[in-house]
């Protein structure tokens, strides 16, 4: 058999990396797409798909036996997966085109409509689809689509359905600068994502706002991040995210809060902009909970709701998982967590399979934990062992810091369920796995906490020890109780809850409020 070229293995690889990439659903979808394409029944690229997605990792000489057992074929082989990677690239822009929200492809299948209808001599049809599409693609302040619209609409001006030649050109003229002020605030959001970048690694305080209005001083957007929600849309996300990682809540709050209702009351939001007002409404919502503003939180995600009912199927699935994650989260701190698990449990049930992998595990993980408030340990830790997949795949998925806090729950939940060697266990690997997470600044406290809960497992007596008390003082450092992050009281709260000899739910209820719980009282 011919050996197989080198620069095959890479694209073999590249070619498994796309297939991994859907859903159960979507992959079941992909093999009726191929066998719609051709319907003879020698189906050799339904054969090669399947047979990459085989637990085994196979080489490729291996995959080409395993198509073609009968004869060296190599040429024919390395066609197959050509047309194999060009099927999986069309589904996948169909799919795209589904769920798109912003209807950039629905313009472009417009512009590529009306080039073919001008080469048809249907010049009527093509000028009525460019108008629609111009409509569509300024709406949404897609301006490179726009441009490309107009300099055809130049190209074809000497056509008797032709718009005004000199209103074209002013109009793209317009484009043009709106075009610019997005290319400059590219540019700007990727300073401000480096420079806090920088500052986050460094350990300074962030103070967000004046690097950000800093930058666009320099490129001269200040005010267009005033009146365009894309732009503005763009800086929240990339202050957010620093923000998340510094777990700086606190001062992020009143900025966006104060920048969100600037910008309600200079422009406000069209339609076409509806799924930034979301986001932002989102992250409004976010902070509020993780600055323990329960119902404040609520106020902004009912918001969210509203919307929802009266828009789009596809903006409805997008933010309706979302909107139930933080719904259920501020419920379980209003005292509700019955209907808190309900609902989670109900999101589940009718629209699991609609979820997307990040969102399964989302749910799975927060009705955990709402089982786990309850005490239903054995009901929480079922949930967790039957996730589908494992931490190295959920890392990339959801991230080491989402699969830290798993293992967490299940190392808390293996000592409620009193298996104090599979608790040792799983501290062992948590502390091979996340050595190097471990080792950052940031995690100080998480370390320190895992260390407590492994001296806890040696001895379990050390609870009624005092000397155990001022251990964790010196093993975990917290901020004011007001200001610290609601995740790390929740774990603390577990703890303090075994110290004080009280039901957990009732200690990170009284944490949350800022008060100091108290001994339970024997009678």
């Amino acid at each position: 058999m011919k050996a197989i070229p080198a620069a095959l293995f890479f694209f073999m690889d590249d070619l498994k990396i796309t297939i991994d990439t859907l859903t159960s659903d979507q992959k079941r979808e992909f093999v009726d797409f191929m066998k719609r394409q051709q319907r003879h029944k020698d189906r050799k690229d339904v054969a090669l798909f399947q047979a990459l997605q085989q637990k085994k990792k196979l080489s490729p000489t291996e995959l080409q036996r395993k198509i073609y057992p009968d004869a060296e074929n190599s040429m024919a082989y390395y066609a197959l997966r050509k047309r194999l990677m060009r099927q999986l690239s069309d589904f996948i822009l169909l799919k795209r085109m589904e769920e798109d929200s912003t209807s950039a492809s629905s313009v472009m299948g417009m512009v590529s409509l009306a080039t073919y209808l001008f080469e048809a001599r249907a010049d009527r049809l093509a000028w009525n689809l460019l108008r629609k599409a111009e409509k569509l693609a300024a709406e949404n302040e897609q301006f490179d689509l726009l441009n490309n619209i107009y300099n055809l609409q130049i190209e074809k001006a000497d056509s008797e359905f032709a718009d005004n030649l000199h209103q074209i050109i002013q109009k793209r003229n317009e484009n043009k600068l709106a075009a610019d002020e997005e290319e400059r605030a590219n540019i700007a959001a990727s300073l401000i994502r480096e420079q806090l970048t920088q500052v986050r690694a460094q350990g300074r305080d962030l103070h967000f706002d004046a690097i950000i209005q800093k930058v666009l001083h320099d490129f001269q957007l200040t005010e267009v991040a005033g009146r365009r929600p894309s732009i503005f849309y763009k800086l929240m996300t990339i202050a957010r995210s620093a923000v998340l990682a510094r777990k700086d809540f606190y001062q992020f709050e009143p900025y966006i809060i104060a920048q969100f209702q600037q910008l309600e009351q200079q422009s406000g939001f069209t339609k076409a902009q509806l799924h930034y007002k979301l986001n932002l409404l989102y992250m409004i919502a976010h902070v509020l909970y993780r600055n323990r503003k329960f119902s404040q939180s609520n106020a902004y995600l009912e918001q969210i709701y509203a919307e929802l009912k009266t828009n789009t199927k596809s903006l409805f699935l997008q933010f309706y998982p979302r909107y139930v994650f933080l719904k259920t989260a501020n419920l379980a701190f209003l005292e509700h967590l019955k209907e808190a698990s309900e609902l989670m449990q109900d999101l589940i049930e009718k629209q699991g399979n609609l979820l997307s992998i990040r969102d399964q595990l989302t749910a799975q993980f927060g009705l955990s934990f709402l089982y786990f408030a309850q005490e239903n340990f054995k009901k929480a830790n079922l949930i967790l062992m039957r996730l589908p997949h494992s931490d190295k795949f959920c890392e990339t998925k959801m991230g080491k810091e989402w699969v830290l806090k798993k293992n967490m729950g299940e190392l808390i939940l293996q000592i409620e369920l009193q298996n104090p060697e599979l608790a040792m266990n799983k501290v062992r690997i948590m502390e091979r796995s996340f050595k190097n997470l471990l080792a950052q600044e940031a995690y100080h406290n998480v370390k320190g906490y895992l260390q407590l809960l492994k001296k806890l497992i040696e001895d379990p007596y050390l609870l009624d020890q005092p000397y155990f008390i001022e251990l964790i003082e010196k093993e975990l450092e917290f901020l004011p109780l007001e200001q610290e992050d609601i995740q790390s009281i929740s774990f603390y709260a577990w703890l303090k809850s075994k110290i004080l000899k009280r039901r957990y739910y009732d200690v990170l209820l009284e944490l949350t409020a800022w008060k100091m719980p108290a001994k339970a009282v024997v009678n």
